[in-house]
């Protein structure tokens, strides 16, 4: 029997004595690709950082690709939601993606394959061409294309990105899910990501995430389902269409 991508049995964490995350079990096959949706404090990132071994739980087990998350670390690429790089920095494209390859190279002096690397990331999300570009130089869209190629840089089996499409307009949300779409055919996806209805038309399956986390197939989401998720009424777009729906009163 293949071993899991991700495992996690009974997986408990808090801060400060303050429960975050309660009796999480859930496995992540290969190729699969998973949406994390849920309130904002739902314990999401937590949920990520865990799977990093940035955190460690309190109880319960994780593993990735059958061993613990901070020796399994080399095979997963990580977008994180907040990325701290300074605008007025001179850095290029180029240098911000090689920045992926870090424990590859020899203080900062990047071998062959390590550029070899970065090019093939930056060809996977159609930024090849602007590699010697200013990252300041380029718009919100472009820079999250740029981030996720970092990510990938590092050549992993399995990407983790914290909500990459925040603040960019829905035509680049759309470019940046295709891209994933294409990735997912040779790599595990998992993505935090608040918009729900868009994510819905690419990912396979959904990881309801409050302090507890149910996962569903994508096609069993209900409108009853989202509002036991938020604890409210909210609106859940298809961006296929533009027809806005609402749950649960319809």
């Amino acid at each position: 029997m293949d071993v899991p991508v991700i495992a996690i049995e009974n997986v408990s964490f808090s801060y400060d004595g303050l429960p975050v995350l309660e009796d999480v079990t859930f496995t992540v096959t290969e190729s699969d690709f998973i949406s994390i949706v849920g309130p904002n404090a739902g314990g999401k990132t937590t949920l990520i950082k865990l799977i990093l071994g940035l955190l460690k739980p309190h109880k319960g087990r994780i593993t990735v690709f059958g061993q613990e998350p901070v020796k399994a670390r080399r095979q997963i690429g990580y977008m994180p939601q907040h990325t701290a790089l300074d605008p007025l920095f001179p850095v290029n494209v180029m240098d911000v993606v090689l920045m992926g390859r870090l424990g590859n190279g020899t203080f900062g002096f990047y071998k062959k394959n390590d550029r070899d690397a970065a090019y093939e990331a930056l060809r996977e999300v159609e930024m090849y061409d602007l590699r010697s570009r200013s990252f300041s130089a380029l718009s919100g869209g472009q820079q999250q294309r740029v981030l996720i190629a970092r990510a990938l840089a590092s050549e992993p089996a399995l990407l983790l990105l914290d909500e990459p499409t925040s603040n960019v307009d829905i035509a680049v949300e759309t470019e940046l899910y295709e891209i994933l779409n294409q990735l997912n055919t040779k790599m595990t996806i998992i993505v935090v990501t608040h918009d729900l209805g868009f994510a819905s038309q690419y990912v396979k399956r959904v990881a309801c995430v409050n302090r507890r986390v149910i996962i569903h197939p994508t096609s069993d989401i209900t409108g009853e389902m989202i509002h036991q998720i938020y604890g409210t009424d909210v609106h859940m777009v298809r961006h296929d269409n533009q027809i806005p729906r609402r749950y649960p009163s319809e």
